[in-house]
């Protein structure tokens, strides 16, 4: 194997895209919210998931640069092109690209739309007097804060999960390719 050989980056790549998402949603996730008061667990969050996310969305651009190509010499070149390869288009890009918009998606979109979401309801705790999530009855503004933010989450949960689901499709591709 030639020292500069784009194969370990990819599976270092790989292991530490599909590590962070399992740990993070199925790990960190739900034991700091068990074990954090929820001020803490939103402060950590807020600063944790541009960091994840970033991640999230970086490491499957890094899995199409590093792609490796076929042993064949007629197979599928390596890098952008052997991802783009028609042979690879359902095995390769698909999930690779899938992860990559869900990623980016709560990147730039759902993320921050989440986090405004959450200091708005500080805000109006303040004025109301009471926690977002103390019991009921709430003020009409905190009850649309409280719809939008579970809106919000959701959708970044469903992204989060396509994002799982997609980099573990590429798994089964990359190993398949083990012999």
């Amino acid at each position: 194997m030639a020292p500069f050989s784009p194969a370990p980056y990819h599976i270092l790549s790989y292991g530490t895209l599909l590590g962070t998402t399992f740990f993070h949603t199925f790990v960190n996730g739900i034991v700091s919210f068990k074990v954090l008061a929820r001020p803490q667990f939103a402060a950590l969050m807020a600063r944790l998931f541009p960091i994840y996310f970033t991640m999230q969305t970086a490491l499957p651009a890094v899995l199409a640069v590093t792609y490796p190509g076929s042993r064949n010499p007629f197979g599928p070149a390596g890098g952008v092109a052997g991802v783009l390869d028609p042979a690879n288009r359902w095995s390769v890009l698909v999930p690779l690209a899938g992860a990559f918009l869900c990623a980016l998606a709560n990147l730039a979109v759902v993320g921050p739309a989440t986090t405004a979401v959450m200091h708005e309801r500080r805000q109006q705790e303040k004025k109301d007097g009471k926690k977002s999530y103390d019991a009921p009855p709430h003020s009409q503004e905190m009850l649309a804060l409280n719809k939008q933010f579970s809106i919000l989450h959701g959708v970044s949960s469903v992204l989060n999960l396509g994002a799982f689901v997609a980099a573990v499709k590429y798994g089964v591709t990359l190993s398949s390719r083990l012999s």
